[in-house]
């Protein structure tokens, strides 16, 4: 991310940075204190200071995989923490026992460390300068939510409503109707809490009953008539079990988790926009009662991010995964976090594209193209160089064992990384057949086309000139093998090797070291520009994923999953697919071409 102090206007812009810098400026939430861990007012009342001048968190919610959605909250929180002296918190929000598993904890965890973020801080006061971790359970903080309801419904500011839910729907009216008081709006706080708690102890089926909070059903914000804050759900929870059959309302239990980790800066995307409202409410009727710290978090929404050609809803996903259109939550045509780094993103991939994305408060599309920019930015200067045939046909020089003798095979290098001779040189041979692409060879010259074709000279790249003589097909007209002589004194790196010039350069790969590799070709998963407003299968990209067998050069036998992967010379940017190496399997899977070919 650009630093605070960087003033160049052509930087992607982020105005959450002002907001941060002005309460640094003003010292509204210098006299925090922090108790060590989450707590109440009490707790953190008997701490110390906040050695974190800003606290931040991500909350994803542990029902499915983080995409590339999640990314850029990730690296926006983790990435302003930072910068500005803080730590960022990682919490899991699960308050919806259906839905979480402890193997999305896992997968969340795992993404998150991938991308380089660290949520350690030596900040509590009983183990002076030792760091500890700071990944916090929404369910830990159960039992203070409970005390919280109970609380507001002692203030007459919460009471219990069992309406059904078509009711409460039917009385909260809409944008130009003030919504109709519930019958049992006016219990008397007793009742409430004799009610609140039968809800608690099982006494009621689930949809019986809700808590719901006390406000304004004429307000014009629909989200302030009355939200609900506690439902009935008999659900085993992934970390609490069976201890609980009420569960907290995330817009109730959101601001509650971030007062109680003594949150400054609470960002979401604008969709929680119009619950801010209620944010505020349910934060200050709790530190007027002395529940929680004071100044309590704020809450602060930017634009999400929207790629062309992806989906980021968690449902449509699991429907690939379930349906098998896709191979699990980390094929690499997935937007996941797990399917990217399993296609070749990188972390620094990510997060550039995170920042040149910027962060305003203007929705609007990115096109897919900007994030295999990003990718190609990142890997260009560090990603070792190899050649590969994708579409091999047999290339058979005539006279290489008149000029070199029977079996020879000659010895070609080129440097791993062509800006950077320090990482020396790959080694590999030429022989009397070589493996190149089909495409490299026409009967005719077509315009504009300079490898081969008959009469035709080209340089066989770091190796030798030759001049084409002509090809075999077969009876249905497929290319079986082309034939070319070798030209004397032509090799790459020798003296006299440029006497001759040629227009036509090609890629190689010798038959007598070539080793053969399965080559994913991935593209995007969508063809739509903007999926998910038809049908999803019908949008699908049907030529989303091409495999072909190929030939590499013998500088990736030890090639290994993870990394930055490798530029196959003229074709892009692959990486070992990991589930394959595990597999004993040589498998590449195509992250980017060399540029971006979408629709042309």
């Amino acid at each position: 991310m650009t630093s605070p102090a960087d003033n160049d206007s052509t930087k992607p812009s982020n105005f959450l940075r002002h907001v941060i810098e002005s309460d640094l400026e003003q010292g509204n939430y210098s006299t925090r204190k922090w108790g060590g861990s989450p707590g109440d007012a009490a707790h953190h009342a008997a701490g110390m200071q906040d050695p974190a001048k800003v606290r931040m968190r991500f909350p994803p919610e542990p029902n499915g995989y983080l995409h590339i959605g999640h990314a850029k909250s990730i690296w926006l929180n983790f990435e302003l923490a930072k910068e500005y002296g803080g730590v960022c918190h990682l919490r899991f929000d699960d308050t919806n026992p259906e839905k979480e598993e402890q193997e999305y904890v896992d997968a969340i965890r795992d993404a998150v460390q991938w991308l380089g973020y660290d949520t350690h801080l030596a900040d509590n006061p009983a183990k002076p300068g030792e760091a500890n971790d700071h990944v916090y359970f929404a369910s830990n903080y159960f039992d203070f939510m409970y005390q919280a309801a109970e609380y507001l419904i002692g203030a007459g500011l919460a009471y219990v409503d069992e309406q059904s839910a078509e009711q409460i729907r039917a009385n909260r009216g809409d944008f130009n109707t003030p919504g109709t008081d519930s019958p049992f709006r006016g219990r008397t706080p007793e009742e409430n809490l004799a009610r609140f708690r039968a809800m608690r102890d099982g006494q009621l089926e689930d949809g019986a009953a809700v808590l719901r909070a006390r406000i304004d059903m004429a307000s014009p914000n629909i989200n302030m008539r009355d939200p609900a804050l506690y439902r009935i759900r008999r659900a085993t929870h992934h970390n609490t079990g069976d201890k609980w059959c009420i569960y907290p309302m995330y817009t109730f239990a959101h601001p509650i988790e971030d007062a109680l980790e003594q949150i400054t800066h609470s960002f979401c995307t604008l969709e929680f926009e119009d619950q801010r409202p209620f944010y505020d409410w349910l934060l200050d009727r709790l530190a007027e009662g002395g529940l929680v710290a004071s100044p309590h978090p704020r809450q602060y929404e930017f634009a999400r991010l929207n790629v062309t050609h992806v989906i980021t809803s968690k449902r449509r996903l699991r429907q690939l995964v379930e349906e098998n259109h896709v191979d699990g939550w980390d094929d690499p045509r997935m937007p996941t976090l797990a399917g990217l780094r399993r296609r070749g993103y990188t972390p620094e991939a990510l997060k550039l594209f995170c920042e040149r994305s910027g962060v305003t408060k203007s929705g609007g599309w990115i096109d897919y193209a900007s994030l295999e920019a990003a990718l190609r930015d990142t890997l260009d200067p560090i990603a070792p160089r190899a050649m590969a045939v994708l579409d091999p046909v047999k290339l058979v020089i005539t006279n290489w064992d008149e000029l070199m003798g029977a079996g020879f095979l000659d010895d070609c290098t080129a440097p791993v990384h062509p800006h950077h001779p320090e990482r020396g040189q790959r080694s590999f041979k030429i022989g009397r057949e070589v493996w190149i692409e089909r495409t490299d060879y026409e009967d005719v010259q077509p315009k504009g086309f300079f490898r081969l074709f008959p009469g035709n000279k080209v340089r066989l790249k770091y190796g030798h000139t030759i001049v084409c003589t002509g090809g075999t097909r077969d009876a249905s007209g497929k290319l079986q093998e082309v034939q070319a002589t070798l030209v004397p004194d032509t090799k790459s790196g020798t003296p006299g090797a440029d006497a001759i010039k040629v227009k036509g350069n090609i890629t190689w790969v010798a038959a007598a070291d070539a080793l053969q590799a399965e080559v994913r070709l991935y593209e995007r998963l969508f063809a739509a520009a903007q999926p998910g407003s038809g049908e999803l299968l019908e949008e699908l990209n049907r030529d989303s994923l091409v495999t072909c067998q190929a030939f590499v050069e013998p500088s990736l036998a030890g090639a290994a999953e993870g990394g930055a992967g490798f530029q196959f010379e003229r074709h892009g940017y692959f990486v070992v697919d990991a589930k394959a190496a595990a597999a004993g399997q040589r498998v590449f899977n195509r992250a980017a071409g060399m540029r971006d070919s979408w629709g042309k």
